[in-house]
């Protein structure tokens, strides 16, 4: 069976994230799991803000990530954290330029709903851009507490778990002093979210999705 009942089989996969570090715990298992299964997969995976040290771990991690497939360009940009909305025009260009060169079939992005506010940017200007994609929007846990109810659930075996918190927690070691930056919150969201899709192996990623097309 198809993974997650894909039509077809999908061949180009988009994955943004606002900030080094959010495409890996917002959908890192997922894309694992993608490529598990699709090992000819073409990625586009873009980080928008990111500078110093981040750039680095961005780049280590998405390379782990992404060292199955088939075909992976890795783009990291250097809008500063914190001021997506003051810095609209330049990052809808560059969404822009992503949509003249490369036609997914896949995207992964923010939560419309994340309260931080470059998340929120992100996931707005993917539905601006993209109209006639399956988007999968991602949540990321954090101290504001905008955790919601998703309606879609890729379940996810025990290893792929562990893979993606290995890589997480070995990729971003200027993460590590954070009191949410850890192996059990991890662990602990792919738990809850497995108990609501009622998955065998206990474990799932959760995304929401606002259209799809059947």
């Amino acid at each position: 069976m198809p993974l997650m009942g894909f039509a077809r089989r999908p061949e180009r996969v988009l994955c943004l994230g606002a900030h080094s570090d959010d495409i890996e715990i917002g959908c890192g298992g997922t894309v694992l799991r993608l490529i598990e299964s699709y090992p000819c997969l073409a990625f586009r995976w873009v980080v928008f803000g990111a500078t110093g040290e981040r750039v680095q771990e961005a780049c280590r991690a998405a390379d782990h990530f992404l060292s199955g497939a088939g075909e992976r360009h890795i783009s990291v940009q250097g809008f500063r954290d914190g001021f997506f909305p003051h810095h609209g025009l330049e990052i809808k260009e560059h969404f822009e330029m992503l949509k003249r060169e490369f036609a997914p079939d896949l995207i992964f992005t923010h939560y419309r709903h994340d309260a931080h506010q470059d998340h929120r940017v992100i996931s707005e200007l993917t539905w601006n851009t993209f109209r006639n994609h399956l988007i999968l929007e991602y949540e990321i846990p954090k101290y504001d507490g905008d955790l919601g109810s998703p309606s879609f659930f890729v379940q996810l075996d025990p290893a792929t778990c562990a893979a993606k918190i290995e890589h997480l927690l070995n990729c971003f070691a200027t993460q590590r002093g954070k009191h949410w930056f850890t192996a059990d919150l991890f662990y602990a969201m792919l738990r809850l979210r497995g108990m609501e899709a009622n998955a065998a192996s206990t474990f799932a990623e959760a995304f929401y999705c606002r259209k799809l097309v059947f």
